[in-house]
């Protein structure tokens, strides 16, 4: 056995354990950003509260693509928060939210009732903010390989 080597055990990065990995960092930034709508909402009154709402609202939806998708590259990811967000602002403008707002609490959270044209730009601030970090993230990740 001279000239065999003996192979040495190293750790191996399988791919359920990497995929896990990529939703967790997403699924936890989106626990941090309802938490952070909450917080928001709580201690702050007015146009601050409203456009934070928005833009974090654009910012879980980039998270929750991330979680579905984890392989989704951050400016795509952004484009369809911003997209999504959009979208729903636009559906209000049908009335339909505004009636499942009536009955459900959670219709009301997730689709609104009123369509308010300055909500369009808030949702693009938390579509990039998410793009932003994701990048940040990373290349930190990479900057220690």
């Amino acid at each position: 056995m001279s000239g065999m080597r003996q192979a040495t055990a190293r750790p191996r990065d399988d791919g359920a354990a990497a995929g896990l990995r990529r939703r967790v960092v997403p699924a936890v930034a989106a626990v941090l950003t309802v938490v952070a709508g909450l917080s928001v909402r709580s201690v702050l009154t007015g146009d601050v509260t409203k456009y934070a709402g928005d833009a974090l609202y654009a910012l879980l939806i980039f998270w929750l693509v991330l979680v579905v998708a984890p392989r989704t590259r951050g400016w795509v990811a952004a484009v369809v928060a911003c997209g999504v967000s959009v979208t729903v602002e636009l559906f209000q403008l049908t009335g339909i939210p505004a009636e499942l707002g009536a009955h459900s609490t959670l219709a009301r959270l997730v689709l609104g009732t009123t369509f308010n044209a300055p909500d369009l730009p808030w949702y693009a601030v938390g579509a990039a903010a998410g793009w932003a970090v994701h990048r940040l993230v990373a290349r930190r990740g990479t900057a220690g390989r």
